[in-house]
């Protein structure tokens, strides 16, 4: 018996979509029908991005967001919203991070980190998950079928990893943001979870798994690889699809085993 999970006619919003994890995100939820928001600053990677999901079939969007700027974050939903439709499924995935032992880390570090990882991933939840309060109440206008927001935090927020302690701090806040949120939305059909990430290789660090250090470190992992973007796949569509209705406040780890 095979499994289909079917997006059409939602409308997904996929933050920091410009590259790696985000861009993967945007390709799979498209591939399965939804239509796509494609929101980062870098929009002439989005554009790119578009066309190539176009190509395929899908329906894909592009809209600049800066998860740091609140106004940023209002203009960029209320512009999806009138451009694509009401919002039902949130990717929460912009994420950034600086390699440095914490004794060396200045507040101009600590808040680059702070403000996108956590604080921008809170506000962005937060504009849109009003929105879908809104539409579940009766007080907004859209048919509600029921909202997935789905942070991408680490599996450095559930285990501490030398050198980007900050990164770690940001990343196990956004599990608890995950779990207080999953708390107060739920009753609205508000399904809020948590992937948590292992080693992947993205363009971004494509490069550092061939170097001496990147060796040391794949040695170290238990199947001593690292994984691929598309491993996700099946995790990011399980908490999207409107079967998973039951799966509410749930922090999933994909790292390969990293965090046994």
């Amino acid at each position: 018996m095979s499994y289909t999970i079917d997006l059409s006619g939602r409308v997904a919003l996929v933050t920091g979509a410009s590259s790696g994890l985000g861009a993967q995100f945007a390709r799979v939820l498209a591939r399965s029908g939804a239509a796509v928001v494609l929101a980062a600053r870098r929009t002439e990677k989005l554009r790119d991005l578009r066309t190539e999901i176009e190509a395929e079939g899908g329906d894909a969007h592009v809209v600049k967001l800066d998860v740091t700027d609140p106004d940023s974050i209002r203009s960029a939903v209320a512009h999806a919203e009138t451009e694509v439709g009401t919002i039902d499924i949130l990717i929460n995935n912009s994420g950034v991070s600086t390699t440095q032992k914490l004794v060396d880390v200045a507040p101009q570090d600590y808040d680059f980190i702070m403000n996108t990882n956590t604080r921008g991933a809170f506000f962005v939840a937060q504009e849109v998950g009003k929105r879908m309060i809104a539409r579940s109440k009766g007080a907004a206008p859209g048919t509600f079928i029921g909202g997935r927001i789905v942070n991408i935090a680490s599996m450095a927020g559930l285990r501490v990893l030398g050198q980007i302690g900050v990164y770690c701090m940001s990343k196990a806040a956004v599990i608890h943001m995950t779990r207080a949120m999953a708390l107060e939305w739920g009753r609205y059909g508000i399904n809020v979870n948590a992937i948590c990430p292992g080693y992947i290789d993205t363009e971004i660090n494509h490069h550092h798994w061939k170097t001496e250090q990147g060796q040391k470190l794949v040695n170290m992992l238990p199947r001593k690889r690292v994984g691929q973007p598309q491993d996700l796949d099946s995790t990011l569509l399980m908490l999207c699809a409107p079967q998973s209705h039951f799966i509410n406040g749930a922090v999933i780890s994909a790292d390969d085993g990293f965090g046994v």
